[in-house]
């Protein structure tokens, strides 16, 4: 749609409200999903996930709640992805396998959702390849892909042409003026947009609190550079399977000092065989060892790719720090490299997996005393350069927590975008332009879907209360033999407890635990309306009130009833 139809359509038309409506990565890290809708037609942006919180034991992760989008399939026209990280492809198994539109995104963003939907065994999806300049239409609306830079390979952002104006989504985005692959962001196309008239700019947030600018990737190179040039044995590197930028100056390192190069972790196998199959990596196949030939060749001339940036305990190098690999154990000769940055709420499972390193022997760099790792994500002076070359109406800070948010909103207001224009995202609360002004619409459906194992959503808020409570004070468990004809015990019951007290200090607990229950069941049995779940409720608030008094803990209780 060019430009005169869209004019047309604004006077042929009843003025619609345009929302942006957040269905993640807002007021949070992750988890990224915008809904871009106008009258009876809408797009989505990126479909990510988030790790959990502290107090979701069990759960492996979180993705955005999709129930407006299923509440709205017949608006849905095309999900528009702005590059390969998980927080904005990790959700794709979910939900691809219940919406059958095109999905639009670069080559390598695809092969990296067909990975993903390979794993989950999703069928049918109908994935569609773009690159930057492509224009898109999807009902009224159309999408035209911008390049950007960031810490991945064959990032975009796009420009949103709409029936009322244009929306700029920048995606995640640095400006690198030096990116080691050679391609720099469109900051020309950027400014022609502004000059042209934007409606609403959409800008990552995450590094909105610092100063400056971010450094360019070709830094980390040359860091990276000295370490091997120092390192006397093994170099083991660990870093995001999807920085194929970092990846490639890794093995061009490992080219200049004559090193064979091993990659170890599922992930990251998968991400360099598929970058290398797209031409994103370039690596001669005699430089790659498996890992059962490792002792093939002196120290010094190998170097280990590894996954475990932030200390996932299921990673290659967690199992290396706790000598649990099957092939490869750390020695004191050993020099790795953390070439990463923590993910917040990770923080803990690095230090753990540093210490580990660090009780071995090996020399352990990371990006806290070496810099050995950049942002992919733009800093102050990078946000107020978009702003100034898109001078949009209307700003809406995207990607980040509230302190993020807030802070990018007030660098808008820096640039001259009134208060009045500017809008703090929340999820499931409809940012709306109307007659000239930004306010929020009516609450929608929104929130997170649990994922534990092969579970989706069937982990509720009751399930994560029982599961906090069995890690705080653990289960006590009252197996109760009961002959029904006659209302009685057939034998004593057998207790069990876990996590809740050490049984051979507290014999004198468990006695009274028991002479509690069986009396639960004799009074239980006395009663006119005589059930098993009389007697379970009656066992269950008789321990809970001795417990408290006694010890003050509160366990899971659980009565089980065996019918004789």
């Amino acid at each position: 749609m060019n430009r005169n139809n869209r004019n047309k359509t604004r006077k042929g038309r009843k003025e619609l409200p345009l929302r942006i409506i957040p269905l993640g990565g807002a007021g949070e890290i992750g988890k990224n999903m915008t809904v871009i809708e106008y009258g009876d037609d809408m797009i989505v942006i990126d479909m990510g996930l988030m790790f959990p919180e502290n107090g979701m034991p069990g759960i492996d992760y979180l993705i955005p709640d999709t129930r407006y989008l299923d509440e709205n399939r017949d608006k849905l026209r095309a999900f528009f992805i702005t590059h390969g990280h998980e927080d904005h492809i990790g959700a794709s198994p979910y939900v691809l396998a219940k919406y059958d539109v095109p999905v639009y995104a670069t080559r390598l963003t695809n092969a990296l959702i067909s990975i993903k939907l390979q794993e989950h065994m999703v069928e049918g999806a109908d994935l569609r390849d773009i690159k930057e300049g492509d224009r898109i239409n999807a009902g009224p609306f159309e999408v035209e892909a911008l390049r950007v830079s960031h810490s991945i390979d064959d990032a975009v952002a796009f420009a949103i042409h709409t029936p009322v104006g244009t929306i700029v989504h920048t995606g995640d985005f640095k400006i690198d003026f030096t990116p080691t692959d050679g391609k720099r962001a469109d900051l020309e196309r950027f400014s022609e947009l502004g000059k042209q008239g934007v409606l609403a700019l959409l800008s990552d947030s995450t590094n909105a609190e610092h100063e400056g600018y971010t450094i360019s990737e070709k830094k980390v190179g040359e860091a990276l550079e000295r370490y091997f040039t120092e390192a006397k044995g093994r170099v083991i590197v660990a870093t995001f399977a999807s920085n194929i930028h970092r990846l490639q100056q890794i093995i061009d390192i490992c080219k200049k000092h004559g090193r064979k190069i091993c990659f170890t972790g599922r992930s990251i196998i998968k991400v360099t065989t598929v970058a290398k199959e797209l031409g994103y990596l370039s690596i001669p196949d005699k430089m790659v060892i498996e890992e059962d030939r490792l002792q093939d060749y002196r120290s010094s001339k190998v170097t280990i790719v590894a996954t475990g940036s932030q200390g996932e305990p299921m990673s290659g190098l967690y199992r290396m720090a706790m000598g649990e690999h099957r092939s490869i154990s750390i020695t004191p000769k050993d020099l790795v490299i953390l070439s990463s940055s923590s993910i917040p709420g990770n923080e803990k499972n690095i230090a753990h997996v540093i210490n580990l390193l660090y009780r071995s022997g090996a020399k352990v760099i990371n990006s806290e005393i070496a810099q050995v790792h950049v942002s992919g994500h733009a800093m102050k002076e990078e946000l107020k350069l978009m702003l100034a070359m898109v001078k949009p109406k209307f700003f809406i800070p995207v990607h980040g927590e509230e302190k993020h948010l807030y802070a990018h909103a007030k660098l808008a207001e820096e640039m001259d975008v009134p208060s009045s224009n500017i809008l703090l995202p929340k999820i499931g609360a409809p940012c709306e332009i109307m007659k000239g002004k930004l306010t929020y619409g009516a609450t929608v459906d929104s929130g997170f879907i649990m994922i534990d194992g092969l579970g989706v959503g069937d982990v509720g808020a009751r399930v994560l209360r029982e599961r906090q409570a069995l890690m705080e004070n653990g289960v006590f468990i009252a197996v109760i033999p009961i002959m029904r004809s006659q209302r009685t015990l057939f034998a004593e019951p057998e207790l069990t407890q876990k996590g809740f007290i050490f049984v051979k200090e507290a014999e004198d607990i468990m006695k009274e635990a028991r002479k509690i229950v069986i009396k639960a069941v004799e009074d239980s049995s006395s009663l006119r309306n005589f059930s098993y779940a009389n007697i379970k409720n009656r066992v269950k608030n008789d321990l809970s009130d001795f417990f408290r008094e006694k010890i003050k803990r509160d366990p899971i209780i659980v009565p089980i009833i065996i019918e004789v």
